[in-house]
């Protein structure tokens, strides 16, 4: 019910991870904000003041729990911070995390030479009605999100919920009237767009970026932008 949907990428992948000339359509400007290479995590604010964390993948920890599941130590970073967020006036609340540097992922050292460990607000849903959500088996539940039965806060929104909350979003680089078309276009542009990280958590941080979310400002198109997918076309075309 609360798993974040996949992105998907800006040019369709084919066979092998290869690009493809298919883009996501978007229809009016195109916010761009820096894609952090850490882990998703999730904090559920419940009406009756509780709270729920997890992964992308599993629920971790609730509010009151003795013992919670350490993995990629989001309990760890988001405990304190989840307890102190003002509970949901009605239906459920999910504030979604990118949970990086330490020893998240490979792409950590980008972030911190120290293994220091942030976190940045991307998104915010809003669910409910949650008990016909309820009565939906896991399959329907999984087709429901997938195809946009959550209901995401828009830019205006988002960005008042990051105050209210006291997180610090994912940086917004630029809003721009079009994305370029062609593959290669796109790869120098997103080059020039991001040269580096913005969100380094020390000075002996590597600084490379992993790429770009682009959505409109009301969120209806959405698309992920990565280097490495950019990188390996242009090297399979060097071939």
């Amino acid at each position: 019910m609360t798993k974040y949907p996949s992105i998907p990428t800006y040019h369709a992948l084919g066979e092998k991870g290869a690009l493809l000339e298919q883009t996501v359509n978007f229809d009016g400007e195109v916010i761009l904000t820096e894609k952090v290479d850490g882990t998703n995590s999730r904090i559920l604010l419940l009406p009756d003041g509780n709270f729920v964390l997890g992964s992308r993948e599993e629920l971790l920890f609730a509010k009151g729990d003795l013992i919670g599941n350490p993995a990629l130590g989001i309990v760890d970073a988001l405990k304190n911070i989840a307890d102190s967020l003002p509970q949901s006036q009605s239906g459920i609340i999910v504030t979604y995390l990118e949970l990086y540097g330490g020893k998240i992922t490979s792409a950590s050292k980008q972030y911190t030479a120290q293994k220091n460990v942030g976190w940045r607000l991307f998104d915010v849903a809003v669910l409910t009605d949650i008990e016909t959500l309820f009565f939906k088996n896991v399959q329907q539940l999984a087709a429901w999100r997938d195809n946009g039965g959550q209901s995401f806060l828009d830019e205006q929104q988002l960005t008042q919920a990051a105050k209210d909350y006291g997180f610090a979003l994912t940086p917004r680089i630029a809003t721009v009237a079009a994305l370029p078309v062609k593959i290669s276009e796109t790869h120098e542009f997103l080059k020039a767009t991001l040269p580096q990280t913005n969100v380094a958590l020390d000075p002996g941080a590597g600084g490379r970026a992993e790429g770009i979310v682009a959505r409109t400002i009301s969120r209806s198109a959405i698309a992920k932008l990565r280097f490495e997918d950019y990188e390996r076309h242009a090297h399979r075309r060097g071939k």
